[in-house]
Formats: structure tokens, sequence, C-alpha cells
């Protein structure tokens, strides 16, 4: 579709006035229920997350991280879906999906952890301060099948479908355009249908699975692919939030209600590169860029509250909130510290092995070498 398609939901125009898209109509009750309160959390959660994405990239270009993958430009896709699940339900993010832990509860200093390269996992998703986030997934689409695994064990225990919203289960699993491509993905959406699982199959199409354009990748719009495994699906303006949070809430209600899965496409742009190894520039315009920018999530909805009566105390207060979480999370990783070497033998066998006791000694001798030289 294209942007100014009447079939993709949108509510806010790229210049922040109301102009929802005939697409939008059924969603507009739920946007009318949000507050103003509601407006400035999802700005809050847009601009913190913004700088401390900017903060991460300047870490690993400092040497502090061996790689970060910047969510620059997807913001409004992740809020507005994060906001609108309930505290019951799980989310199981991609690599990208900051604000989304951010929101849940993970402290964000656990996601650097990983990059860093200091953990495996990086938080324990059934510690309940981590509000049902499941670990970050490098390897594409393989969180669909974990997501949709839980998703068949609530069919399975009674947990979704018993008419009590606020007992009732349902799961969001992000993945990518890059990702829609992968086997997982369309086994996990088989096993979906099929179950008829409490699950909302979230695709951030973010226009570029690193430098392959998504019109190589798909012929027709990604959300056509959820319809042809019998899901309703929409395609939603992914840097729009009201938009974002309306149809990621009805979605995740009609999931959790017992209604099976449904697929959101949220059409967005990577504003950043696809990881800090990763060169842009080698592959897309700077037209393209700049055409995105004009789209920006947050100045769109800074724009719309600004109409509604937002005061500046109101923004330097969210900027101020932004550079202290900046500053908290810098303070905080360069205090991290490394990992011993030796750690690397663990948990690879579960019982004692040989081989691994004798590289382990390997690297004991190797290192003890440069010991007795030095002296």
């Amino acid at each position: 579709m294209a942007h100014d398609d009447p079939g993709l939901v949108r509510v806010l125009a790229a210049d922040g006035t109301l102009a929802p898209t005939p697409a939008a109509e059924p969603y507009l009750e739920l946007v009318d229920a949000l507050t103003d309160a509601d407006l400035e959390l999802f700005y809050r959660d847009m601009v913190s997350i913004r700088a401390f994405d900017r903060e991460a990239t300047n870490l690993q270009r400092q040497g502090q991280l061996a790689l970060w993958p910047p969510s620059f430009g997807q913001e409004a896709a992740q809020v507005g879906s994060a906001r609108a699940a309930r505290v019951q339900d799980h989310l199981f993010p991609s690599y990208r999906e900051h604000v989304v832990c951010r929101i849940r509860g993970v402290d964000p200093v656990d996601i650097i952890r990983v990059m860093r390269g200091l953990t495996h996992g990086g938080w324990d998703p059934f510690d309940p301060k981590n509000g049902n986030t499941h670990i970050y997934t490098l390897v594409l689409g393989s969180q669909t099948l974990h997501a949709t695994g839980l998703a068949m064990g609530l069919v399975f225990d009674g947990r979704c479908g018993t008419g009590d919203p606020e007992r009732d289960e349902a799961v969001v699993v992000y993945y990518g355009d890059g990702a829609s491509s992968q086997g997982d993905v369309h086994e996990a959406m088989v096993f979906a249908a099929s179950y008829n699982t409490p699950e909302v199959f979230f695709l951030q199409n973010n226009h570029w699975a690193i430098s392959v354009p998504v019109a190589t990748q798909s012929k027709a719009p990604l959300f056509r692919r959820g319809e042809g495994y019998g899901m309703p699906s929409v395609q939603v303006d992914g840097n729009d939030v009201l938009a974002s949070y309306a149809v990621s809430k009805a979605a995740l209600d009609e999931a959790r209600a017992g209604a099976g899965p449904r697929a959101i496409e949220a059409l967005t742009y990577r504003m950043g590169a696809h990881t800090t190894s990763d060169d842009p520039t080698k592959y897309r315009t700077s037209d393209e860029e700049e055409s995105w920018a004009q789209r920006d999530p947050i100045a769109r909805l800074r724009a719309h509250l600004v109409a509604k009566g937002a005061t500046d105390a109101f923004f330097a207060d969210a900027e101020e909130e932004a550079r202290a979480l900046a500053d908290d999370v810098r303070t905080r990783t360069l205090a991290l510290g490394g990992i011993e070497a030796d750690s690397m033998f663990a948990h690879v066998y579960s019982d004692p092995h040989p081989l691994i006791d004798q590289e382990r000694q390997w690297l004991a001798d190797y290192e003890a070498s440069y010991e007795e030289g030095a002296s």
C-alpha cells in the first residue's frame, strides 16, 4: 500500500493533525478513550528511548559494546503496541524493541549487558518485575515459534477465551520484514492458526532487511501473508503512535477473548543503521531517508500535543527525563566491567567433560606464559 492509501490505518497525519483514513474509522473509539495524560506518556516513552538509543550507539562507538541495533524511527510502532498490552500478556521481542522492554519493566542496562557480551540472556522473563517480557532473539524469526508455543499453552491451560478480560492472557511477538521471509515465521503462523492461539504477530516493516529492500522480499504487502493463514490482518502507519495503539489494543482484546491470532504490519522506517556494524549509505539514498524524516513519529506526536495545548514546561521536563535516563545508562554501563575468559567453558555440557577441562587448562597455561615473559 502507498502511504496515502485509504486502506492504511492512520489517525495522525505527518504534521500531527487528526486526519483519520477510512480504514481507521473502526478504531476511533479506542483513540477517543485516550486521555491527555496517555498521550503525554506516549511522548515521554518515545523521547526517552530515543535518548537511550543514541547513548547506546555512542557507547558502542567508544568501545563499550560489541554491537548495537538502533531503534531510531520505530518508536511509535513499539510504544503504541506495548502500551496496548495488559499486564498479564506475554511479549516476545526480536532485538530492536528497546522501548517495549522498558515499558514492561526491564532495566535498560540489562539490554546493554547483552550487547556488551556479559550475558546470554539479559534478564529473567519470569521475574514479575520484567512484565512477562521474553529475552531478545538475534536468530531471525525464531521468537515467533517460542511465542506460538507459549500461546498454544495458554489455549491448553484455559488461560484465554474465558470471558474474563482481567485474567485472560494474550501474546505479542515482534519481528521485522526480513524475518517475515524466514521459514520459522510461517511455521509459527501455521500452528497459531491451527490451534487458534491468543496471539498477535506484530511485523515492523522498516523497509530494509539489512541491505535488501522489502520490494525484493515480497511482491505483495506483507500483511497479506497473515491473511493467507486465515488471520484477520491489518496494515497500520507505524509512525503514528495513536494508530499503533488502537490497532494493537483491538487485536489483543480479540485474541485474548478467544477469537484466534491476528497479524499487524506496521509501516515504519529504520532511520539508523541495521546495527552499528552496518553502513546504510551503501544501499539507500539520502532522498529516501529525508522523505521518512518528514514522518518522524516523535515530531508528529509533539505537533499534535502542541495543538492540544501542551506547555513548553511539559516538553522541557520530558527532555530532562530523557537526558537523565541516558546519563544513568552511561554511568552504569561504564561500571559493568568485563567478564572472566574462563567463563566461556561454563554450561557447555551438563556434566564435566575431559575436553573442556583440557581447553580450560590450555587457556590458563597460555595466559600464565605472558606473566612469565613479563617478569
